[in-house]
């Protein structure tokens, strides 16, 4: 192992971190595979038979003239997500497949380097180009497939001047997107230009490569002295050399600046020392024919912007064809560049041996190659060498043909290399390539972590949760905060989403294989409710674990401790977090938190607390409500009191029931209106709280009280006493409401920021009740309503209600009211009972809210630690085949009614399903024209036109389908403001009858029977 670079040790401001990759490359749908097969010396070439059908016979050489029938494929080519990317059936059929994978291959490389281009600041770019193919020919020969789709649509379907722009679409990229066209120097010179790019500011990130596919297979015909090897193999370097194999393949690498790269932490897979580009010009013998002093030129011209002397390249990835002319001059031109007198140190290799010539990916999949034994410090094999050429002077030359997979051992010297990539007509680039720099170790702990999963569908994040499972196990290494963090910030969020909180990896696999918080997100955002319990639920050592890892929580309980140790004569962390070893300690704090004033301040600042964490995890409330004591919390958060007199206000009322006769509450699970003639039996007993339909809580004095509790368990109801020792909400609090009324009369009061329900009156507090002393006088003396206030909140939108303080009791009592429906209750800390940590608990919550939608701020949940973004399983794709194949194809695939060529296995059908539409004709053509137009089987009356990959091309086909059929005019902006069946069957049936009425006439009978068919008018939104 070489010894740790010095990161200062020279400047770095013109390097470039090479920090994700992704790939697709015959026999290889990833990087690991790819590597895998080079340093197993795989050659992933295809050999096809007579039949055209792939054949474990190698060729023999062919005559010239002849087919070559032998190929590098990528496996699915043909196949493609559309939901992923928003495309419907047709657009994905039409789309080229080359640009299919490259587009797949972009997201992967992104989320391998864990960006997210939505929620990334900086600006992305992309430079890359692919190969011609066929593909506009064959849909103009299959246009009857296509519903009717233009020649304009083709083209852009297919044209390379759109490979980038797509991607930079498709994916939200805002840096510049440029296609770069330089035959089979493409991908690296797009390298090049990704790199000055960076260093001239045009772009944050780069994405760089090519792509080169053709779907099926295209062989060539082998010629004397032309570029493929008459027996499908390459035979680079070596004597029987007679040139190269055709393949498919695509690349991309995701570049930052090295600076940047650090500061972010990203995983940093190679450095991008310096890289140039040239063209032979015209010192040569013919257009196609290489030159050695334009590759000497380029190679030396890298090495000089490198900064880096020839003898420290130990390794070079030529381009290395195969030919018979182009590879000698290649290795004069090498030999040239490195000017030295030094012998045989620098090994030699091309990876189109193993793979084939990827033709615009070939610079590309060079690159990753040398990234990949760059970060596995080793040297895969360059295959089929047998017998250097005789052409090329290995003797006298620096370099040597590694035929052996070997360690790469440079005495601790940075391990460096250079790639090469030389493009018909001349035009050459060359790059100089480091390892990465050795970082510090990452931090490990045990901290719990919340490791967040999603995708389009329900079977892709099963996939999704299983591939990462099994990374994790291989992986053991990594940090699960490291893992998190990639998750949370570097993947798109999809509505089918799950999650996992644990410390360890058992945790976390266990909780990844019970996914028992599966959820799918449902539209449109759900509010979030803070509800605030009162006293009950304190305990000594609740939060714990926040205080000690989230800043948050820890400056909040800090703050209030700052306020109340004056005023107490002792610091209030010690009862709720004392030495768990100190025993006279634990008991002191217990016997603290069993006093009034005590517990109830204790409550107050722990609900404070985690008020301020959730802030700190972007979690903001739409609404509010406390229960009883939690009113001040909430009241607090709604803006209402500031701290300091929220403080001051609790530990006056805590007083005011501490001084109270001997009193006690008990919990009833009764009606009020059965439990109130019980009362009646007790003078002294009130009620003190009705919580929901038969959830209530009476008050009184102890005697009064356990005389109720007897009576009811003789009627076989069971009651509970609660953890308050006192009788708040009754008579006795009376002869201290006089004092508490001055007492808030004293303090600041201001009108609620937002809408905070009231748990005295169970409706919205308003400004004027806020500020009013007498209000919360009463709210000291009557019954606490908080099943009316529940009521409130509930008849709103489905909303997530979280439990802002100890306990579940406000979480339960939500789940359990008759109008819970499909609102979402969620409790911060555990119950005093469970042994589960606050800090688990606590991510467990905001995993839940994140299922359900809520955004959350990623930064603050990880209480400022340091995190880095690290490899792991890119997105499942679900493909389908999509393939329009060419008349004299052998085996066409099978197409529907519709005209889009789906899945092998889906059966032909009508456009439209007739038995889930209404009989109105209007409708009935609209929806056909929108399953016709979008390429699919069937559509929904409400399913959104654009929502299913149509754009506005595809609407204004849409448009003239249906102008022959309808009895008003409809341009293409009127499908963006109706954009479902439903909404544009019913814009015509109106727009018919308003025709009519201002003709002074009666609407036609097909309006009629148009507008008979379709539910009551909209209102002005809704078209």
């Amino acid at each position: 192992m070489s010894a740790p670079l010095e990161l200062d040790a020279e400047d770095r401001s013109a390097h470039i971190a090479v920090v994700g990759l992704a790939c697709r490359l015959p026999g290889a749908a990833n990087a690991a595979e790819f590597w895998s097969n080079l340093a197993g010396g795989v050659e992933s070439i295809t050999f096809f038979g007579p039949d055209g059908r792939p054949s474990e016979q190698p060729l023999g050489e062919s005559a010239v003239g002849e087919e070559v029938p032998a190929f590098g494929l990528v496996a699915d080519a043909d196949r493609f997500d559309a939901a992923a990317f928003g495309c419907s059936p047709l657009e994905a059929l039409m789309l080229d497949p080359q640009q299919r994978v490259f587009l797949e291959c972009a997201r992967e490389a992104l989320e391998d380097a864990g960006y997210d281009p939505a929620r990334y600041r900086g600006a992305i770019g992309l430079y890359a180009g692919g190969s011609e193919t066929s593909y506009l020919s064959t849909l103009r020969s299959r246009r009857e497939l296509l519903a009717g789709a233009s020649d304009w649509q083709l083209r852009l379907a297919t044209g390379m001047d759109f490979l980038t722009s797509r991607v930079a679409y498709k994916l939200g990229l805002r840096g510049p997107a440029v296609t770069v066209q330089t035959a089979c120097s493409t991908s690296l010179v797009a390298i090049h230009l990704a790199a000055q790019a960076l260093l001239a500011g045009d772009c944050d990130i780069a994405l760089a490569g090519g792509a080169s596919v053709h779907a099926p297979p295209r062989f060539g015909h082998y010629s004397e002295g032309g570029p493929l090897s008459p027996d499908g193999r390459c035979r680079a370097f070596d004597a029987r050399a007679q040139g190269t194999v055709g393949s498919n393949g695509v690349g991309l690498v995701v570049l930052k600046r090295f600076a940047d790269a650090l500061a972010d932490g990203d995983t940093i897979r190679a450095v991008l020392r310096g890289s140039a580009i040239n063209n032979d010009a015209a010192g040569k013998i013919g257009f196609t024919a290489p030159s050695v002093e334009g590759q000497a030129s380029v190679i030396e011209t890298a090495l000089r912007v490198a900064g880096v002397e020839p003898e420290s390249i130990t390794s070079i990835e030529a381009h290395g064809t195969g030919t018979r002319m182009g590879d000698p001059i290649e290795l004069a031109a090498l030999t040239k560049a490195f000017g030295t007198d030094a012998r045989h140190f620098c090994w030699l290799g091309s990876v189109k041996t193993n793979i084939g010539h990827t033709d615009a990916a070939a610079g590309v999949a060079g690159f990753i190659k040398t990234v990949l034994a760059l970060e596995h410090r080793q040297l895969p094999p360059s295959l089929n060498f047998e017998q250097p050429n005789p052409e090329i002077d290995f003797e006298h030359s620096p370099f040597r043909v590694n035929t052996q997979l070997r360690d790469w051992d440079t005495g601790g010297l940075p391990r460096r290399a250079g790639v090469s990539s030389l493009g018909i007509g001349g035009t050459n680039a060359h790059t100089v390539l480091e390892e990465a720099p050795a970082l510090p170790a990452p931090e490990r702990s045990r901290t719990p972590q919340l490791l967040v999963l999603s995708a389009h569908g329900p079977a892709a994040l099963g996939r999704a949760v299983d591939r990462l499972g099994g990374h994790l196990r291989e992986h053991p290494e990594v940090p699960l905060g490291d893992v998190a963090w990639t998750l949370q910030v570097g993947r798109p969020a999809h509505a089918h989403r799950t999650f996992a909180v644990g410390q360890d990896l058992p945790e976390v696999l266990r909780g990844l294989a019970e996914r028992a918080d599966d959820a799918r997100l449902e539209p449109g955002e759900r509010p979030v409710v803070f509800m605030f319990p009162g006293h009950g639920g304190q305990h000594v050592g609740m939060g714990r674990e926040l205080y000690a890892t989230q800043p948050a929580f820890r400056e909040a309980v800090d703050e209030c401790r700052a306020q109340l140790t004056p005023v107490l004569g002792f610091d209030l962390r010690a009862v709720l977090h004392p030495e768990p070893s100190d025993t006279a300690a634990l008991e002191l704090a217990s016997a603290r938190m069993g006093e009034f004033i005590t517990g109830q301040l204790s409550v107050f600042v722990i609900e404070y607390a985690v008020a301020r964490l959730w802030k700190r995890w972007g979690v903001k409330p739409a609404a509010v409500v406390g229960h009883s004591l939690g009113a001040y919390a909430a009241a607090t958060v709604a803006g209402v009191f500031c701290l300091a007199d929220a403080l001051h206000l609790v530990l006056e009322r805590s007083r005011i029931l501490a001084s109270l006769p001997a009193g006690a509450m008990l919990a009833v699970p009764l009606p009020e209106s059965e439990l109130v003639p019980l009362l009646l039996l007790h003078d002294g007993l009130s009620l003190a709280a009705v919580n929901g339909p038969a959830q209530c809580t009476v008050s009184g004095p102890v005697m009064d009280v356990e005389g109720l509790q007897a009576r009811l368990t003789a009627r076989g109801v069971e009651s509970r006493l609660l953890r308050i020792p006192g009788a708040g909400h009754s008579p006795l609090v009376e002869p201290s409401l006089a004092a508490f009324t001055a007492c808030v009369q004293r303090v600041e009061r201001r009108p609620p920021q937002l809408p905070w329900i009231s748990d005295l009156t169970g409706a919205v507090v308003t400004a004027e009740q806020a500020v009013d002393p007498a209000y919360w006088a009463a709210h000291l003396r009557h019954t606490v309503r908080f099943g009316d206030a529940l009521g409130t909140l509930l008849a709103g939108p489905a909303s997530v209600f979280v439990e802002v303080g100890p306990g579940r009791t406000l979480a339960t009592l939500a789940r359990q009211h008759p109008d819970a429906g499909a609102h979402l209750t969620v409790a911060t800390l555990p119950h005093p009972a469970d042994t589960t940590s606050d800090l688990i608990t606590a991510l467990t919550a905001a995993g839940r809210l994140w299922a359900a939608g809520v955004p959350l701020s990623w930064q603050g949940l990880h209480g400022g630690s340091k995190r880095r973004r690290v490899p792991l399983p890119t997105y499942p794709f679900e493909r389908q085949r999509y393939l329009v194949e060419a008349p004299d194809a052998p085996a066409p695939v099978p197409t529907q009614a519709s005209k889009a060529q789906l899945a092998d296995d889906t059966p032909a059908e009508s456009p439209a399903v007739t038995t889930e539409l209404p009989e109105d004709l209007t409708v009935r053509r609209i929806a056909t024209a929108f399953a016709e137009v979008l390429g699919l089987p069937r559509v929904g009356l409400h399913d959104n036109f654009f929502e299913m990959g149509g754009d506005s091309l595809m609407a204004a086909q849409l448009i003239a389908r249906l102008r022959p059929h309808v009895a008003t005019p409809l341009r293409v902006k009127t499908l963006f403001r109706a954009p479902t069946v439903t909404r544009l069957a019913r814009f015509v049936a109106e727009a018919v009858a308003a025709e009519a009425t201002s003709a002074g006439a009666a609407p036609s009978e097909t309006s009629s029977e148009s507008a008979s068919t379709v539910s009551t008018r909209p209102g002005p939104s809704s078209t």
